[in-house]
């Protein structure tokens, strides 16, 4: 039993890092997204409100790109060791909030990265702000489910 325990946090006492490093980064993107929905159209440098408009689509595909192709695979192959048929089965149904999400987040990106015109940003940012709470709250219950459920069974 010893060696279980020893070999469940050898394997799983990494996943808790990548977490951290990626809620970092969340936290980040946060902090970029207010900073630029402070700036309102007219009363801001434009120039300035382009170059973070920039800097925010770039840490949001990051932020994106690292839970799909790091985080929610890590989360998954946890629940997956320990065979958490109930908390695979709602991570599914919240994966599929947070897929939707994904497009409005890349349809964002894309709509900026192809003009400079930053009249309907303020608007934009509003919904994205809408988009990226639906998100985040899919996230958390993924990580609650797949992966803090089983910290004491790691520790």
């Amino acid at each position: 039993m010893l060696d279980n325990c020893k070999d469940a946090k050898e394997r799983w006492g990494g996943v808790s890092t990548i977490i951290d490093r990626w809620l970092e980064e969340r936290r980040k993107m946060l902090v970029q997204f207010c900073d630029l929905s402070a700036m309102k159209a007219g009363e801001a440098d434009e120039e300035l409100r382009g170059h973070k408009l920039r800097h925010l689509c770039e840490i949001m595909v990051d932020y994106v790109s690292a839970g799909h192709f790091e985080v929610y695979d890590q989360l998954i192959k946890e629940g997956r060791e320990f065979d958490d048929e109930d908390a695979l089965k709602e991570a599914s149904q919240l994966f599929k909030v947070v897929d939707l999400t994904t497009q409005e987040v890349l349809d964002f990106n894309d709509k900026y990265l192809e003009t400079d015109d930053l009249e309907a940003l303020d608007r934009d940012l509003s919904t994205l702000g809408e988009t990226l709470e639906t998100r985040f709250t899919a996230e958390d219950r993924m990580i609650a489910v797949l992966h803090t459920a089983h910290k004491d069974l790691v520790a």
